[in-house]
């Protein structure tokens, strides 16, 4: 069996006021697979248990995110998350607050003949 990638989804997600870096990368998780069913996947009879789930977040901060935070939202499969140097953070020096932009890729890879 080949591993073979079989969904791609981006999204992207902030957190407005308080430059909280997980929020954002998790609205961008959320984004992205709610633009998603996987009829295609039940449709195969695959065992959702088995899907490779591969996420990789930009953020400005990289290691300001909780991976494993991020990895609790996605509902099914062996999931690896990476956070990654991306994204956009915007200040508002009037009043010292960042915005924090958030950009995502959701793979799900699976065994195929």
């Amino acid at each position: 069996m080949n591993s073979k990638r079989v969904i791609l989804e981006l999204g992207s997600g902030n957190d407005l006021h308080g430059g909280d870096y997980t929020k954002a990368a998790i609205r961008a998780v959320e984004d992205a697979i709610h633009h998603s069913s996987l009829s295609l996947i039940r449709s195969l009879d695959v065992d959702l248990a088995t899907m490779r789930v591969e996420v990789t977040v930009g953020v400005q901060q990289p290691d300001e995110v909780d991976p494993a935070a991020v990895q609790a939202t996605l509902p099914v499969g062996q999931v690896n998350v990476r956070v990654v140097k991306g994204g956009l953070d915007v200040a508002d020096e009037a009043v010292g607050d960042v915005a924090v932009i958030a950009s995502a890729a959701v793979a799900v890879s699976l065994d195929l003949p």
